[in-house]
């Protein structure tokens, strides 16, 4: 008998196909009959839609002495409308396989929803009418505002927020909201109640003053009718759009230390404001800042992670803060981390050496090819999802931005030269315009960090 020799057959590996060029999407604009202004962006295949709506409702305009009444208030838009409760509501949102949720930040609330495209429709239906007549019912308040209270208590005790609360305090105004806690203190919160949540829907919550982004696989649907359908029956007051007021802080150098007794690490926030995305100097900004804390192969985890082991890791990053249609905002630009409690001193000379080697030196071409390389090749995988373009493109709504600002800043990054990127990162954080927060133990870090000179030292209790 002849012996059973197995065979394989072999199919042709795949062979890559030809690159093609990539672009942050472009959306097209339109506007509803009740004032509703659309960005739509037709993403074929991308069968999870994406939806954002931006609300003309800023912190600044919370009534005094009722900080974080917007957020109660984006926290109880799903809580039920003027025909279904807020258990009906969740129930209806599960049954279209949908998400909903609502934050408040300082330029606006936004409404997220994501939903199958083979749902949309009733996904946007239920959007519409949590924004056309949300119930905002008492209890549900109540249970908010208590939700708040508790949430509170937990930040006091979570060094990262301690340091942001604190860095915020000290570098703007009181008067200035964004001084304040986002969500509101316990003082202020324990004062709202549906009334005041309802005085703020009804003052500030209106389709002629929101965008609504939407991005998705929109293939076979005629969104002028279904958004007329849905959203359009939203309805209110024409009125002119809110106006935010400059941004300017108080950034002369000096250190607060948060007292947290017997505290094993100290927690490190330091920042200034500067150029946000209006500013020509962005894109190279964000190159430079990215050499200098974006990764773990950056200047200060290079040195303060794998070379002195202080720290699981230091991030250098912007945060855009607060713009107005006239095109001027700032944005923070901070440096963060945490390291042990004997390590706070020689983390921070370290940390001014760096920055100050940076203006002496600059940075070098392989930093900069380095970052071009994973911010730009990146771009096409970080925007892969509907949610992460909607995301982007209400980002640019909210700032006041061109549609095409996003790849205009990825066509800038890949241009970008070396000197154009240490310029802009020197002039971002000048070591002697620095606030430090240091949330940790004073008796241990008050007198080594003194010693450093890098500003006066304040101790605060906790």
């Amino acid at each position: 008998m002849t012996a059973f020799v197995p065979t394989m057959t072999f199919h042709p590996q795949p062979q890559p196909g030809t690159p093609t060029p990539w672009a942050f999407p472009a959306p097209e604009r339109a506007a509803l009959a009740n004032g509703l202004t659309v960005l739509h962006c037709d993403r074929p295949g991308q069968q999870l839609v994406a939806v954002e709506v931006l609300l003309d409702a800023p912190l600044a305009a919370e009534p005094d002495g009722l900080d974080g009444v917007s957020t109660i208030l984006a926290r109880a838009l799903n809580e039920g409308t003027d025909t279904l409760t807020a258990e009906e509501f969740a129930a209806e949102l599960e049954r279209a396989g949908a998400t909903l949720d609502a934050h408040a930040d300082h330029p606006c609330i936004r409404v997220a929803l994501e939903v199958p495209a083979s749902r949309l429709e009733r996904g946007l239906t239920l959007l519409a009418d949590a924004l056309r007549a949300p119930a905002l019912p008492a209890d549900e308040i109540e249970r908010l505002v208590a939700n708040r209270l508790d949430e509170i208590v937990h930040e006091q005790a979570n060094p990262a927020r301690r340091a942001a609360k604190s860095l915020y305090a000290e570098l703007f105004d009181a008067a200035d909201r964004l001084s304040r806690p986002r969500a509101g203190t316990t003082e202020t919160v324990k004062r709202i109640d549906r009334a005041a949540v309802q005085a703020f829907y009804g003052e500030h919550i209106r389709p002629s003053t929101a965008t609504l982004v939407i991005v998705g696989d929109l293939t076979g649907v005629d969104l002028p009718a279904l958004l007329e359908s849905t959203l359009g029956r939203w309805t209110g007051d024409q009125s002119a759009p809110s106006k935010a007021a400059a941004v300017s802080a108080d950034d002369a150098g000096r250190v607060i230390i948060v007292d947290r007794p017997g505290s094993v690490q100290t927690q490190v926030l330091i920042g200034r404001i500067g150029p946000d995305r209006h500013d020509p100097s962005w894109a190279a900004q964000t190159l430079g800042t990215y050499c200098l804390g974006g990764t773990l192969t950056s200047r200060l985890d290079r040195v303060l992670r794998e070379e002195k082991g202080y720290t699981y890791g230091v991030r250098a990053f912007a945060q855009p803060l607060r713009s107005n249609a006239e095109g001027s905002g700032r944005a923070l630009l901070a440096i963060s981390g945490s390291v042990d409690t004997d390590s706070t001193a020689p983390a921070l000379a370290d940390t001014w050496t760096i920055l100050r080697t940076l203006a002496a030196e600059g940075l070098t071409d392989e930093e900069r090819e380095e970052a071009v390389q994973f911010l730009v090749g990146v771009a096409p995988l970080k925007y892969e999802t509907a949610g992460s373009v909607a995301a982007t493109l209400a980002d640019q709504v909210e700032q006041y931005l061109a549609d095409d600002f996003q790849a205009e800043v990825y066509r800038q990054l890949a241009e970008l030269d070396t000197a154009a990127s240490t310029a802009a990162v020197v002039a971002a954080f000048p070591p002697d315009r620095l606030v430090t927060v240091l949330v940790g133990d004073a008796s241990a870090i008050a007198e080594p960090v003194k010693a450093l000179g890098i500003g006066e030292v304040t101790v605060v209790a906790n």
